[in-house]
């Protein structure tokens, strides 16, 4: 299944940019009509939703990242990491929305809501969405590129389908989140396949070096999604109502800085697990550097037009800074391929400089008086420096080994 074919590899590269391309802008369709239809205050209260359902999504994400490295360094053992990944995801999936459930008693009021319904509908959608993640991880690791586009497709599609009717029907929080649950499911039907494909019996002890790195790429990933929802959560509790939903709708540019480009780390990561030069990992940050300058220069170009697309004059207070959340995604694409780089080459020290920047941003936000600007901008320059330590980090780590080789008596 796996070719690594230069034609193989191109023609991957365009089915699947192509399908998150599809995917990026169907939710973002679905941010769109969500601004368009429900008020700031209730879009507020969405986007710090959502915020929830990204940083619990890592557990699909470390998923997905671990099988497709394992299968990708070790294709001759497909069958049993398949295996694994069966016994493993439903569990996870349970598991952590029941973690989100729970937290529901400490959301419920950080978040302002009349109500812990939503908070639970976030915790019942992670169930799916970890199914997503296991499928697509073999899609990835295999290079079954068609069906991994389909997947992403149908992740899209489905939230935004889904999603606006149940807004049609009732514009409000707990709405929006029935959709977005019923949507989850759509992309799991897309993926069936992969579970279908043949296994070999697992045992305990077979499972736990697959658990071991799944929990560590997770953490790294909890890690950054947390950076990376972090403002979204803070102008929901510290802003009122109306600049939380201003800050939302920025957000809307932030969050497509951030996935234009995700292409780019989907299917150069079995490159990154197998490369062990830097070649690879220069090659996919210059592209997604590449994505993010042409998204920035726009924004800031064609002020209006990005006006429009995060909601309309409604939030017109907000057009001359529109430019400043495009850079703020910007830095944290950068930051999440360089995160994607450190999980294929197993380098989980890097979650230290994660939280390190998720403390600073928190630290800045609590401890100073900051408002739209101010936050955005202390989240784009703290994710810009923590880009440039991840991809300083291998050099130095390359150079001390050197450096202890040539001192090591022989």
């Amino acid at each position: 299944m796996t070719s690594n074919a230069p034609g193989a590899g191109l023609r991957g590269t365009t089915v699947v940019a192509a399908g998150m391309m599809v995917s990026n802008v169907t939710v973002y369709g679905f941010s769109v009509a969500s601004a368009r239809l429900l008020v700031p205050a209730e879009l507020g209260a969405v986007t710090a939703l959502l915020g929830i359902l990204l940083i619990g999504n890592v557990l699909s994400l470390g998923l997905q990242a671990t099988t497709a490295r394992r299968l990708a360094i070790d294709p001759e053992h497909q069958g049993e990491v398949i295996g694994v990944v069966r016994r493993v995801t439903v569990l996870a999936g349970l598991a952590g929305g029941a973690v989100v459930a729970a937290a529901s008693v400490v959301l419920t009021p950080a978040l302002k809501l009349d109500s812990p319904v939503p908070v639970l509908l976030c915790g019942l959608t992670l169930v799916p969405l970890t199914i997503m993640g296991a499928q697509a991880g073999i899609a990835q690791g295999t290079e079954q590129w068609q069906l991994l586009a389909r997947i992403y497709v149908a992740n899209g599609v489905g939230r935004l389908l889904c999603g606006a009717a149940a807004l049609v029907i009732d514009p409000s929080t707990t709405s929006a989140m029935v959709g977005i649950a019923v949507g989850a499911c759509v992309p799991v039907l897309a993926g069936l396949p992969v579970l279908k494909a043949p296994s070999t019996p697992t045992t305990a002890a077979s499972r736990r070096p697959f658990i071991t790195e799944a929990f560590h790429g997770t953490h790294a990933l909890l890690a950054y999604f947390v950076l990376s929802s972090a403002d979204s959560l803070i102008a929901r509790n510290q802003f009122d109502e109306h600049d939380s939903g201003l800050y939302a709708a920025g957000l809307i540019l932030t969050k497509a800085a951030l996935f234009l480009p995700q292409f780019v780390s989907v299917v150069l990561f079995p490159a990154l697990a197998r490369d062990t030069t830097s070649r690879s990992r220069l090659r996919a940050v210059s592209l997604v550097a590449a994505c993010c300058a042409l998204a920035v220069a726009a924004t800031a170009i064609l002020p209006r037009l990005a006006l429009v697309l995060v909601g309309g004059p409604q939030y017109e207070e907000i057009a001359d800074r529109l430019w400043l959340f495009a850079l703020s995604g910007s830095c944290l694409a950068l930051a999440n391929v360089l995160v994607l780089d450190a999980l294929a080459r197993r380098a989980h020290g890097v979650v230290a400089l994660i939280w390190v920047a998720v403390g600073v941003v928190g630290g800045v936000a609590y401890g100073t008086d900051v408002h739209i600007t101010g936050l955005v901008v202390t989240v784009g320059a703290v994710s810009g420096v923590l880009a440039a330590a991840l991809g300083l980090a291998p050099l130095v780590t390359r150079r001390r080994a050197a450096s202890d080789r040539s001192t090591t008596p022989h």
